[in-house]
């Protein structure tokens, strides 16, 4: 992982491709798959877990902690996506939010 932003690959398709590859533990179910887990398992588990990961987020920013920040960001986002899969959302309707905000 790198810290200069001029290594760092395009954020777009990276989220695509994880996004891709989320979609794939819900059609495939893996035993030993985590994604998998989550999507088949009760929802209050998942949506748990996205509450301790935006605390999480909240305690590395407040501390200034620029690494455990970028972490626990990716952990959020992680499970931001396995919700949106779960719940039939694409990054497209997500694209489409965001963009409507742009005014």
């Amino acid at each position: 992982m790198t810290n200069d932003p001029l290594d760092a690959p395009a954020i777009g398709p990276v989220l695509e491709e994880l996004f891709a590859v989320l979609e794939s533990r819900k059609t495939e179910l893996p035993e030993e798959s985590y994604t998998a887990k989550l999507l088949l398992g009760p929802q209050d588990k998942l949506l748990k877990k996205i509450g301790e990961e935006a605390s999480e987020v909240i305690i590395a920013a407040r501390d200034r902690d620029a690494t455990q920040l970028r972490y626990e960001i990716g952990d959020l986002l992680y499970h931001l996506m396995v919700v949106m899969i779960r719940e039939g959302l694409t990054l497209d309707d997500l694209a489409a939010e965001l963009a409507g905000r742009r005014k």
